[in-house]
């Protein structure tokens, strides 16, 4: 950051805080921050990056936009429904308006085992805006491997939890997590919903923990656990304690996520009757050939980003790469089939 009348301009407020300072806001703007998720959690997580002077956040995140996002995740409007854009993408451009001293960079992807790590690469930190678990065992030993601190953020109905995990000092996020809950056993956005607020309280949290971390007030952060019921007003902190064994991630240095051993090929996703389909071989699709050859079969729409085709009662939603999201179904088997018949293997 220079130190220019426009600088201290925009932020002149932040710089008052104290811990902050100029020197503060210009270890930001050297600093690299990496968000997974741009949903509700992503949306106020990357906004209040950007708005802090964060030099370089890179966004990554899967699907698109739908009317339902609108009700809780900030930077979207309908006018980005009716683009057909990428969340990653839209995000991206309302964030370069906000500010265009920082750098944004959208990469929409489903975060797997085999890019994580590529990711992550050149960043200080990772503020977690997920939507499931698998991801977040991914960024736990992906963080662990290459000692990058990370913000952990989770939310549900009315309430939401964080933490900040930092490789080799204190508790992991095995700690916290030894084993993945057992399918069907935890509520979801589709069972329980998810109150418009929620996420926005819950980032503000993470994001303040991450300016903690790129300014140099590592001494500061707040290492418990806490939780937060925006309806009924309940806020703890809870401490969590190591493990008394030897953590497998680290200090055993047992990637079971990284090395591929969980991946799936088929997700349901959250908050629709909706499954992602990975193929066994990714490769750049050529949209208009295919729209050619699926046209007399249905309504098709693209752009430079993604595919989209509905034969009553599913609709397929395809990126490039051929990834996709078929909705009409939870049924793993029939998302593939329905890939299979149409887009093949």
């Amino acid at each position: 950051m220079t130190e220019t009348s426009e600088d201290f301009a925009r932020y002149s407020r932040q710089m008052l805080v104290a811990n902050m300072g100029v020197a503060g806001q210009q270890r930001l703007h050297r600093s690299r921050a990496l968000v997974l998720g741009v949903g509700a959690l992503g949306t106020a997580l990357a906004s209040g990056l950007v708005r802090a002077g964060v030099g370089y956040v890179r966004l990554v995140d899967r699907d698109f936009i739908e009317l339902h996002n609108l009700q809780r995740q900030t930077l979207f409007d309908e006018e980005d429904i009716a683009a057909n854009l990428p969340k990653a993408v839209a995000a991206a451009q309302k964030l370069t308006k906000i500010n265009s001293s920082v750098t944004v960079e959208p990469v929409v992807a489903d975060v797997t085992h085999r890019n994580i790590e590529s990711l992550m690469k050149d960043c200080d930190v990772v503020l977690d805006g997920s939507d499931n678990f698998e991801v977040r065992m991914l960024l736990a030993e992906a963080c662990a491997k290459h000692a990058v601190p990370w913000i952990y953020g989770a939310v549900i109905s009315t309430y939401g939890v964080t933490m900040p995990i930092l490789p080799s000092d204190g508790p992991c996020f095995h700690a916290l997590l030894p084993n993945l809950p057992a399918p069907g056993s935890m509520p979801t956005c589709e069972t329980a919903g998810v109150l418009g607020t929620v996420p926005q309280v819950i980032a503000a949290l993470q994001v303040t923990e991450a300016l903690k971390l790129l300014t140099g007030n590592r001494e500061l952060l707040c290492r418990e656990l806490r939780y937060l019921d925006v309806w009924s007003g309940e806020f703890i902190s809870v401490t969590v304690p190591e493990t008394t064994e030897p953590c497998p991630i680290c200090h055993g240095r047992h990637y079971e996520y990284l090395n591929g051993e969980h991946a799936t090929r088929a997700t349901a996703l959250c908050g629709r009757s909706a499954v992602q389909v990975h193929p066994q071989h990714a490769g750049d699709i050529d949209f208009r050939t295919l729209a050619d050859r699926l046209t007399p079969l249905g309504e098709v729409v693209y752009n430079a980003y993604l595919l989209r085709f509905t034969a009553p009662p599913h609709e397929m939603v395809l990126f490039r790469n051929g990834r996709a999201i078929i909705h009409g179904t939870g049924d793993e088997g029939a998302a593939r089939a329905f890939y299979s018949r149409y887009v093949g293997q």
